[in-house]
């Protein structure tokens, strides 16, 4: 039985209902894929081939879902169209195929995100529709830290298979920091055998006094980065890997103590960072530091084919620059105004150097500070004013306030919530996000590429406190990301909230341990040995 139509998660931009019927699915209904439609194809014979028995097998005519480019569409729209005859999904390109895929099995009820059939020979049918839809941003972003929390890669590839289920097309990986090295570097060795690994972790806050004295780590081989990018790759999810730079780099220094800013303090003695904070220990501006990571971005660069490669560029403490006569030299060199300048000069020799490979350097609003480099865009991530500075000097932009979008905050007030850290984000006010600022004219805001929500992971120490904390949040931002919704103070909420009830029975047939509508169970309610909450306190990247 399938959901009713207007239960659709995203929402579409155009949705009619042809009549009363319904187009079942049995034995004899096949699966044609037109030219560029194959992995789309493969993906649906899969999925919907496991949860409803059926083999639809490729067929020239008669009861079918038939798969088929229209370039006259943009590239991820699509029109799907459900009759007596069959199914009818037409997309831009490969990619609205696609989505318009994820539609169908949306219209074929919850039951069709389970990996088995709960009976067998049951029906499965979908209402007779017409589906007219498209995104509203072309990079519909989430981001997952497995430096802070090692996520094995079967829970990765799982983060994945959530995104595409809600037309999500960016996954941005978050590969390094001063808690650990995730990404196997074949000639930098000891990034994976010492700087992958920590000897304890602190649990809760950064304003906890207790400790999980197991040591944590574990990190991805090349293969498992190449089988993670294919994967992402055949649901149309560009991944974007991270390498936090000149900041937030105590792992690869504890690996490699020369990175570091020897002339002020013994870089041989820096552990693999165990708290969470800003860490005053950076990068030093040499050339060797540079050569370094160059090779490191090499190496990446036959791993990850997206366009965009995110440095980091954050949360960067200059004092170690202030006392290093190394760096104040390299500053007298360049001829640079101060500090700010150097960290500058750092992100545009990555800006020049990515270019002329044929990739585009993106990093926090940090990067802005100094002066950017003209082809680098920014993660806007400290409120709205640094994507709108960005946007307003010719950059491009991906909106990610942590006012609004970092899940990792509390889901709502009191002492309840797991680790009540940060802002108050309901699943309300995640709904209500406007990506784009009121500030920027027409032609400003045509700099903004979209929008990410992010999920930092110091208190989410395995797959179901991520799954607790993104969802259902992503499941509203989701929406936010593809549909064309009115201004906040306008949206329908209500009428979300009604369309979640549906789209709650898929999380649960996915396994998603998301929050409960009514609140936290009591086993994921704040241990009490946690402390109280953290108020005002939000994570550090």
């Amino acid at each position: 039985m399938s959901d009713t139509p207007a239960d659709l998660l995203p929402a579409p931009r155009r949705l009619t209902r042809d009549g009363a019927g319904s187009y079942v699915l049995d034995s004899g209904t096949g699966l044609t894929a037109g030219e560029g439609t194959e992995s789309t194809a493969r993906w649906l014979r899969a999925t919907l081939g496991q949860v409803t028995g059926l083999a639809l097998p490729p067929v020239d005519d008669g009861s079918a879902i038939r798969l088929r480019l229209d370039p006259s569409l943009p590239a991820e729209e699509y029109r799907l169209t459900a009759t007596a005859t069959g199914v009818d999904i037409v997309g831009g390109a490969p990619a609205g195929v696609f989505w318009g895929a994820q539609t169908l099995r949306q219209l074929l009820g919850p039951d069709a995100f389970r990996r088995a059939p709960l009976a067998a020979g049951r029906p499965w049918s979908v209402p007779h529709v017409t589906v007219e839809d498209g995104p509203r941003f072309g990079w519909r972003g989430a981001m997952l830290d497995v430096a802070r929390h090692f996520m094995p890669k079967d829970g990765v590839l799982r983060f994945i298979d959530l995104l595409a289920a809600h037309k999500l097309n960016v996954f941005h990986f978050h590969l390094s920091d001063d808690q650990g090295w995730r990404v196997e570097i074949q000639r930098y060795p000891k990034l994976t055998a010492d700087a992958s690994w920590r000897p304890r972790t602190k649990r809760g806050h950064r304003a906890s006094d207790l400790w999980d004295d197991t040591p944590h780590g574990g990190f991805y081989t090349q293969d498992d980065i190449r089988e993670i990018v294919a994967y992402a790759d055949a649901r149309h999810i560009a991944v974007v890997p991270e390498i936090d730079l000149p900041g937030h780099s105590q792992a690869a220094i504890h690996a490699y103590p020369e990175l570091g800013n020897a002339d002020v303090v013994d870089t041989a003695a820096l552990p693999v960072w165990d708290t969470w904070g800003v860490n005053p220990n950076i990068l030093a501006p040499t050339d060797a530091t540079l050569r370094f990571y160059e090779g490191v971005f090499e190496e990446l660069l036959g791993l990850f084919p997206s366009t965009f490669i995110h440095v980091g560029g954050d949360e960067c403490p200059k004092d170690q620059w202030r006392q290093s006569p190394t760096a104040q030299a390299r500053i007298q060199e360049l001829g640079l105004k101060d500090e700010d300048e150097l960290q500058s000069w750092f992100i545009r020799h990555f800006d020049t150097w990515l270019s002329e490979r044929g990739r585009r350097l993106i990093g926090w609003d940090e990067i802005l500070e100094g002066g950017l480099a003209p082809g680098a865009a920014v993660s806007s991530w400290r409120g709205y004013q640094g994507g709108i500075t960005a946007a307003r000097a010719g950059h491009d932009v991906v909106m990610c306030p942590e006012q609004q979008v970092y899940l990792d905050h509390r889901q709502a007030p009191g002492e309840d919530e797991p680790v009540p850290i940060g802002f108050v984000r309901t699943l309300e006010d995640v709904y209500r996000f406007e990506p784009v600022p009121p500030q920027l004219s027409a032609d400003e805001a045509r700099h903004v590429l979209g929008t990410q929500a992010n999920l930092w992971t110091e208190v989410m120490e395995n797959q179901r406190r991520v799954d607790y904390q993104a969802f259902p949040r992503l499941s509203a931002f989701c929406e936010v990301a593809w549909s064309e919704l009115p201004a906040p103070a306008e949206r329908d909420y209500a009428a979300f909230e009604a369309r979640m009830a549906a789209h709650y029975r898929r999380l649960d047939a996915l396994g998603v341990d998301y929050r409960p509508p009514g609140g936290p169970l009591p086993w994921q309610r704040r241990p009490a040995l946690l402390g109280r909450p953290i108020e005002g306190a939000p994570p550090n990247k």
